[in-house]
């Protein structure tokens, strides 16, 4: 009788945590598809977006926003990425030539 009881605890317990799980995607969903001026009924609200203060690094020295990419990559071949890997292997304190190349 008892190993009933806790099946029907953790049945109730499994359909309440399912129900809750649905009610929040959707209400993240509906959320998501709101315009952003209607989304302002968090406690959050009194501080305005135009006055957020930006994350450190999206400052320059002066304390002005950068308005440039950060992120630069250029193309590398595979043989130019080989020799500079190769380059810094070589002038770690383990590494050495001695054992040749294993390709």
């Amino acid at each position: 009788m008892l190993h009933l009881l806790y099946i029907l605890a953790f049945t109730v317990l499994a359909f309440l945590a399912v129900g809750n799980l649905i009610r929040s995607l959707v209400t993240v969903g509906i959320e998501s598809q709101r315009p952003q001026q209607f989304r302002a009924n968090n406690r959050y609200a009194s501080y305005p977006r135009s006055q957020a203060v930006p994350h450190p690094e999206l400052l320059d020295e002066y304390g002005n926003i950068v308005n440039e990419p950060l992120l630069v990559m250029r193309s590398l071949t595979v043989q130019d990425a080989r020799e500079q890997l190769d380059a810094l292997y070589k002038s770690s304190p383990g590494g050495s030539d001695e054992g040749g190349e294993l390709a």
